[in-house]
């Protein structure tokens, strides 16, 4: 598999500023690439032994450019337990996560 990328935007309420900067842009980048079905953010509510969650973004490998302009870190791809669709299409959780496909 490729590479995924992470970002981490803050708790929830610093979380919304990047999250709009990144469905702001991700349609041009998301258009310019041809649509694919594998390219999409994700993001999650993370607690990992902090007292507040800590939203984190994840990019599918196809979603690199947008996560090179975050200045996410290359990472693990993510279990698909409580991910939110944050850009892309519906369609693309049957593409990258075949083995827990959740219709949407």
């Amino acid at each position: 598999m490729r590479t995924w990328f992470s970002k981490q935007l803050g708790d929830g309420v610093l979380a919304y500023a990047p999250k709009d900067q990144i469905q702001e842009m991700f349609p041009a980048l998301f258009a310019a690439a041809g649509r694919p079905a594998d390219m999409a953010v994700f993001t999650r509510h993370e607690l990992e032994g902090r007292l507040q969650c800590e939203v984190v973004a994840y990019f599918s490998p196809a979603a690199e450019a947008v996560a090179r302009l975050m200045e996410a870190q290359v990472c693990e791809k993510p279990s698909r337990a409580e991910l939110d669709l944050l850009a892309g299409e519906p369609g693309c959780w049957a593409v990258l996560f075949p083995e827990g496909h959740k219709s949407a």
